[in-house]
């Protein structure tokens, strides 16, 4: 089963996908765009490309659990998706995954623009790790 993994944005938007044993994740493309019809017009597109059969989007709840613009945001973007694609899509909790992402790409030694160009990619990354922990838990 194959999982992809999205770090929605204003500007970037970082896609990951699963290996199809849905055992290990990668980051497959960031998004330059602020235009919802390119982002999601982007998801189709790499969905199809990859079989994907679901679909976890960040849901970006601020540190106390609580609900603000961003995970309004996304909830909007989740919503635009279903009507988009048939497929599942799940909010996934992305707290401090952009954070996370930042650091290891600082501990990769990459500079400030080389990491702009790539963060949303790896902190979708790690939106998919986090989802895929999970499932196999479950």
């Amino acid at each position: 089963m194959r999982i992809m993994a999205i770090d929605y944005g204003d500007a970037h938007t970082g896609l990951a996908v699963s290996d199809a044993t849905g055992l290990l994740a990668g980051y497959v493309e960031v998004v330059h765009s602020r235009r919802t019809g390119e982002v999601l017009a982007a998801v189709e597109r790499l969905a199809a490309e990859y079989s994907v059969d679901e679909i976890v989007l960040g849901y970006p709840k601020n540190m106390d659990g609580s609900l603000g613009p961003r995970a309004e945001k996304a909830e909007a973007f989740a919503q635009e998706l279903r009507g988009r694609v048939s497929l599942p899509v799940v909010l996934w909790d992305e707290r401090r995954t952009t954070i996370d992402a930042h650091n290891i790409l600082i501990s990769a030694g990459k500079n400030g623009k080389k990491r702009k160009k790539i963060v949303d990619g790896v902190a979708a990354a790690l939106i998919l790790e986090g989802y895929l922990t999970y499932k196999k838990g479950q």
